[in-house]
């Protein structure tokens, strides 16, 4: 008995080792499943580096077979983009007929392929879909507080359990209010009403942000998710107006830190004279995302000398941007190119004259280079809601607020019993 265990054990890691296993399907039939026999099996693994889904499907069925599935599929998914490390099934007869496929997009869709009971195998046909994975929303809110051990957003968040996507969104709320990389101190604090995304009783990620208050050096903003009669959900203040800018604080993540400052006198690292360094420097990981703080026009991307890599975007009222040091350019990125707020322009490289990875960023309006930590910091306040629909958004906001104190008031009581009594 005991090398009976010893070997199925063995087969088991041989079987996981080589990027897959072999099991009969009994898990119980999700919505819409196809109902399987008892003698058919399941191929499950991740999708290797470099594969194809020909490629993958030949590794358990005939080329044929595997052409015509991969032919089935282009009419609700490109098999160009197939993905590594993503979970796939392949689903057999005993007689080693195909019966189903599937591929799973992201951690909210599958595609899925099954054989038409009412074909040859000489002329198969397919049903073919793109499946939603059910999940369950929970509301919740979180408060986060920014201290000496998590001096950052995502640090702040990840201290209360929380994944680095949360404060992500927070950071988009605000982005047209606070630079998250520079105006963040000690006792600042973000408070968040949100869903929480559920599946099987496993977090999955988050829906919508619902509200959320900022306290930022003693400055509190609030904002409310709302969506006026006819239009596209939108933030507000709490007096109803737009939180959107025309410019973003910073085209970067939150967690960079400013390596040298804007100034006309600094002494070059690399050639090791003193010169004027006419942009912000901010340190980041290599490949960091980069975003276009307004909308514009692409003026130059390609190789600008000891710029590296680099992106100038033209905007209204006289403004301009630069991106230096950038290790490469997002797909459609080139000159001409019309660019909308907050979209991936670049990552964060080392190119030109750099001694390490950092974003260079600049803004320049009617030809003067400006600070950039200063230079959008009195942009006027957003476009207020109409008159009309200011009394539903009134009441919309107080309900939303009123649920954000509750649920942390109930966090708290049950952090700390004593609070209760």
């Amino acid at each position: 008995m005991a090398s009976a265990r010893r070997l199925t054990t063995l087969t088991l890691a041989i079987a996981l080792l080589a990027g897959c296993h072999r099991a009969p399907d009994t898990d119980a039939p999700a919505p819409n499943d196809v109902a399987l026999s008892q003698g058919d099996t399941t191929v499950e693994g991740l999708v290797p580096p470099h594969a194809t889904l020909g490629a993958l499907l030949r590794q358990q069925l005939s080329p044929d077979v595997s052409a015509s599935i991969v032919d089935a599929v282009r009419g609700v998914f490109n098999p160009r983009d197939l993905r590594p490390d993503r979970t796939y099934r392949i689903t057999r007869t005993l007689d080693g007929l195909f019966r189903e496929f599937r591929y799973y997009i992201d951690a909210d869709r599958f595609v899925r392929v099954v054989l038409r009971g009412d074909t040859s195998d000489a002329t198969p046909a397919y049903d073919v879909e793109v499946v939603p994975i059910p999940k369950e929303y929970q509301p919740a809110a979180v408060s986060a507080e920014i201290t000496h051990e998590h001096n950052s957003l995502v640090a702040a968040f990840e201290a209360d359990g929380e994944n680095i996507q949360l404060p992500l969104q927070v950071a988009d709320v605000f982005g047209g209010e606070v630079d998250f990389n520079a105006d963040l101190n000690q006792g600042d604090r973000i408070d968040v009403l949100f869903d929480r995304a559920v599946r099987d009783g496993q977090f999955v990620g988050y829906g919508d942000l619902k509200a959320a208050i900022i306290d930022v050096d003693g400055r509190e903003m609030t904002a409310v998710r709302y969506a006026a009669a006819g239009q596209s959900a939108a933030w507000y203040d709490a007096d109803g107006r737009s939180l959107k800018r025309a410019f973003l604080k910073s085209p970067l993540p939150f967690d960079p830190r400013v390596t040298s400052p804007f100034t006309y006198h600094r002494l070059h690292p690399v050639l090791g004279s003193v010169r004027p360094h006419l942009g912000v420097d901010f340190g980041a990981p290599y490949g960091t995302r980069v975003k276009a703080v307004a909308s514009g026009v692409v003026e130059v991307a390609g190789w600008a000398g000891g710029a590296g890599r680099m992106v100038k975007i033209r905007h209204a009222g006289g403004y301009e941007t630069e991106y230096l040091h950038l290790s490469s350019f997002e797909p459609g990125i080139h000159p001409g190119a019309r660019v909308e707020q907050g979209d991936l322009i670049g990552r964060v490289g080392q190119t030109g004259l750099a001694t390490g990875p950092h974003l260079d960023y600049r803004v320049i309006k009617n030809g003067v280079y400006l600070n950039p930590l200063t230079a959008f910091r009195d942009m006027p306040a957003g476009e207020p809601l109409s008159a009309d629909a200011l009394p539903k958004f009134f009441a919309e906001r107080d309900t939303a607020l009123a649920e954000l104190h509750d649920r942390l008031a109930a966090t708290r009581r049950t952090v700390d019993p004593a609070a209760a009594r």
